[in-house]
């Protein structure tokens, strides 16, 4: 049964389309509104909701437990949502979900139910984290000390900030190995943490990973995700049929996909030409949005209202409230950007050249309107292979863009329950 709503949470307000409505959901935005707007996404999983501090007796089964996990620094701590079943029969890995840049767990609610699930019944855990520095994670100062001109210095530093952090929460944790899952900067930060921590890594599932390729001067992708990319009814999610589900990438659906972002590259505006210049100024795109102040909102709002059409009336609404809040929160980890990633999304040190050290499964995953370069993910694959790891590969998932998870859960978590299964041996 899924949770009740709690009578204390009040609904999301309504996505502002005036400047009053705009200021007034500025001036609301806090901690507080922060929790939540998250709790609001988590309470409607199929489990019960269990905030951190508080018991159930008897316990559930399986439950969605919030909790902050402390780190050596007094500052720095971790937002975590863990799936914990009642008993573990076996000494499995668990499974560890990471979001993309500026997002958080609650971007996952969609995936969330079939990973409590798969949990409950394979009786091994699922931890959602949310990086230091974003989400409702610490937001503490992020530095780099390194020169510009220092390139591997620069994403040397950067990396770290994450990648060190979540080592720390694996120790914290006692967690001794894990099945990494990770999403756009989520997805690069996860392979740089099996390169940097082989032996504490047992598999990686790379969900439009970002950093794979080469220098954008060789490619023609596109600086944002195709607006042309189709979305499934608000009605329903898709049917799990040939359409929906996830396919081998070949070079008919690469050779299309690549058509698709040469055309809406050649649309780009001045506009995202100085949002390049900042980029590389070390601006990040959320400081722009709370710079504008009580416009913020409406900003956000127009994302909201663009991106996720395929969601009900109600998740729209919660998600951009979800949105808001870790946008014009504290700036923090956004900062990373410019030092590890140039304009357009691409490495300045691509996974390319660096995966072939793996030596454990890895799947690339893009969506079929994605405004990531698939042919990356083919790359590294070769890569992989001519190294001796035969366990990779690149798939595509239909109907979907950047947002693989959320255009099309029922493919994505079928894939996840797969790779998870593999995992544990079954």
């Amino acid at each position: 049964m899924g949770s009740i709503i709690d009578s204390s949470l009040p609904p999301a307000r309504a996505i502002p389309v005036t400047f009053r409505e705009s200021l007034t959901s500025w001036w609301y935005v806090g901690q507080k509104g922060s929790a939540a707007s998250e709790e609001r996404l988590l309470r409607r999983l199929p489990f019960p909701y269990i905030k951190d501090g508080t018991t159930t007796i008897p316990p559930p089964p399986i439950a969605a437990r919030s909790s902050t996990v402390q780190l050596s620094n007094p500052a720095h701590y971790i937002n975590t949502l863990s799936f914990l079943p009642a008993t573990t029969a076996n000494n499995a890995p668990p499974a560890v979900l990471l979001h993309g840049y500026g997002a958080g767990l609650g971007f996952f609610f969609q995936n969330l139910p079939t990973l409590g699930n798969w949990a409950e019944r394979r009786q091994t855990p699922v931890y959602a984290l949310d990086w230091l520095g974003m989400g409702r994670s610490a937001r503490v100062p992020f530095k780099v000390r390194a020169k510009k001109t220092d390139i591997e210095g620069r994403v040397r530093e950067a990396e770290s900030f994450f990648v060190e952090s979540l080592e720390e929460w694996r120790e914290k944790m006692g967690v001794e190995k894990m099945t990494l899952i990770g999403h756009s900067l989520g997805a690069y930060l996860s392979a740089v943490y099996a390169l940097r921590y082989p032996d504490r890594v047992s598999r990686l599932v790379l969900l439009s990973p970002a950093g794979v390729p080469h220098d954008p001067n060789g490619t023609t992708q596109p600086s944002r995700e195709l607006d042309a990319a189709p979305t499934p009814p608000s009605s329903s999610p898709p049917s799990p049929s040939s359409s929906s589900l996830s396919v081998r990438a070949d070079a008919t659906a690469v050779h299309k996909l690549k058509a698709e972002q040469k055309v809406e590259k050649q649309r780009e505006s001045n506009l995202r030409r100085l949002a390049t210049h900042l980029w590389e100024q070390g601006w990040s795109p959320f400081q722009v949005v709370r710079s504008t102040l009580f416009w913020g909102p409406m900003l956000v709002g127009k994302y909201s209202s663009r991106r996720f059409t395929g969601l009900s009336d109600e998740e729209t609404r919660n998600i951009h409230d979800y949105i808001l809040h870790i946008t014009l929160a504290k700036g923090s980890g956004e900062y990373c950007i410019s030092h590890i990633l140039a304009p357009g999304a691409h490495a300045r040190m691509p996974l390319v050249d660096r995966v072939a050290d793996l030596k454990i499964p890895v799947v690339f995953v893009y969506g079929e309107h994605d405004w990531m370069d698939p042919v990356g993910g083919l790359k590294a694959v070769e890569n992989l292979r001519a190294a001796g790891n035969d366990n990779a590969e690149t798939v595509i998932i239909p109907g979907a863009g950047h947002h693989v998870y959320l255009d099309n859960p029922t493919a994505v978590n079928e894939l996840l329950v797969k790779e998870l299964d593999q995992t544990i041996g079954v």
